[in-house]
């Protein structure tokens, strides 16, 4: 946040984006050696202003919030060492101060929801991400990003204000912003009715924020128009925050006080995340346009983590907080080949893209990669994920075997998906010639390789993250942050 007004004063392109690029590394190499701290078993709090909570604003650093903080922070520093290219094909020369200093407003944002332990102070730092990622969703130069980026802000607005309203109820009835008091003050509530309100609008403000189905209807277009590092940045992290507020603020705040709230937030969000699964599946296969058939696989993809939430069990917790690690790795991946795509073909529709393996191998493996990751191939991170959630739903009691098909039809959808991309980029003939032959420049295409491998790598030594969403599981569970 300090360094979003300076990165202003740097005025050469260049040189703007070394120093947000290195800000962003900086705060990913923090994230990293927090996480493997708490991954240990320890923990991080800070009293801002040497305020004690609940008093005071509280930021606190679980095995939850340091996986969260991992995955926003590792999407922000992947994208922009990746960005260079990108964005001087995509964004004057004159802007791309601005651009970078939006930038890390957004990442600030991000962090900052996933640190805070008080209600009011997630509001603030929602309001800062979301402002400044209509700015880089609308920073590029596809007009269309426009009328995509008033939809956002629409959706966006209604849902922070769905989640303002929730939480000035449960202020009226406890007296209290900070979490851990809250949680400890709404059992002593005489009149739950205004805490069952709050709860609703907490979660339909959130699950708008985090593109639950049927309240998805804003991203495909969002990520679809935004210059494509914004795309990996945000498809990589920004309504997997949201999905961690929500289900820490369900799990920490209201199931531990409201007699049956547990089951009411299984049947409000299982039947929701099975159509999102089911449908934004069916939607992707018949896509034509690569980045729009990603970007509405992400719905059903967030369809996975919820419905491992609303499972109410450490498995199923388990498994959706992995799902949030491991799909940000595959989507991101893809999101970066198709940088590397965009940097030779100007179409990005997939009948437009026939043939380019031949010229773009290595893009066209990386993608590849992340693809099966994305569905779920043994031997990808993807794979992990996905035999965890079967195994939760499988222990879901007699139900559970309805849940799996789901899954694997899914899957399946997905497969054909991917063999559309696979097909398209190695079997079929060209059909246009690329503007310049030759693989993406070496600073994207390495990024996009290494992020490739980290697919791989994480589905064979799943242990850092699998320990984190181990651990977070099993304190939401407790009550714990």
């Amino acid at each position: 946040m300090l360094a979003a007004p300076l990165i202003l004063l740097l005025r050469p392109p260049g040189l703007a984006w070394a120093g947000a690029a290195s800000v962003t590394v900086l705060s990913f190499s923090i994230a990293l050696t927090m996480a493997l701290d708490v991954a240990r078993g320890g923990h991080f709090g800070y009293d801002m202003g040497g305020w004690q909570a609940p008093f005071g604003i509280e930021l606190y650093v679980g095995a939850f919030s340091a996986l969260v903080l991992v995955i926003v922070t590792g999407a922000a520093a992947t994208a922009l060492l990746a960005a260079r290219t990108s964005i001087d094909q995509q964004i004057e020369a004159e802007r791309q101060p601005l651009f970078y200093s939006a930038w890390l407003l957004a990442l600030s944002g991000l962090v900052g929801i996933v640190v805070s332990a008080d209600a009011f102070n997630i509001f603030v730092f929602m309001e800062i991400s979301s402002l400044a990622s209509y700015v880089l969703i609308a920073g590029g130069p596809d007009r269309r990003a426009l009328p995509a980026v008033f939809k956002y802000l629409i959706m966006g607005t209604i849902g922070a204000t769905f989640y303002l309203i929730g939480i000035g109820l449960v202020y009226m009835m406890t007296g209290t912003l900070n979490l851990a008091d809250m949680e400890a003050r709404i059992g002593g509530v005489t009149d739950a009715n205004p805490i069952l309100v709050a709860a609703g609008f907490i979660t339909i403000g959130l699950a708008l924020k985090a593109a639950v189905f049927p309240l998805h209807v804003w991203l495909p277009n969002a990520y679809t128009h935004a210059p494509h590092m914004v795309t990996v940045f945000l498809a990589a992290c920004a309504t997997k925050v949201a999905i961690y507020v929500l289900i820490r603020f369900d799990f920490f705040v209201f199931q531990a006080n409201l007699p049956g709230h547990a089951i009411q937030f299984s049947l409000f969000l299982l039947p929701l995340a099975v159509l999102g699964i089911l449908v934004a599946s069916a939607v992707a296969v018949f896509e034509g346009h690569l980045k729009r058939l990603l970007a509405t696989s992400s719905v059903a993809q967030i369809g996975y983590i919820m419905l491992g939430a609303s499972f109410l069990t450490e498995a199923g917790l388990t498994a959706s907080a992995a799902h949030l690690f491991n799909h940000a790795l595959a989507k991101g991946g893809l999101f970066l080949a198709v940088a590397c795509l965009a940097c030779h073909y100007r179409d990005l529709r997939l009948d437009q893209l026939a043939g380019a393996a031949r010229t773009m191998p290595l893009t066209a493996a990386a993608m590849a990669v992340c693809g099966f990751s994305l569905i779920g191939v043994p031997g990808t991170a993807g794979f992990i994920s996905k035999w965890l959630l079967i195994s939760a739903a499988l222990d879901n009691g007699s139900n559970g075997w309805l849940l799996v098909v789901v899954i694997l039809v899914s899957s399946l959808m997905a497969l054909a998906y991917v063999w559309r991309i696979v097909e398209t980029l190695y079997f079929k003939p060209a059909v246009v010639t690329p503007e310049v032959a030759g693989e993406a420049p070496p600073s994207l295409l390495l990024v996009t390789l290494a992020v490739a491998m980290a697919n791989i790598f994480f589905g064979f030594f799943p242990q850092f993250p699998l320990g984190l969403s181990s651990a977070a599981a099993e304190l939401l569970l407790r009550q714990g942050l």
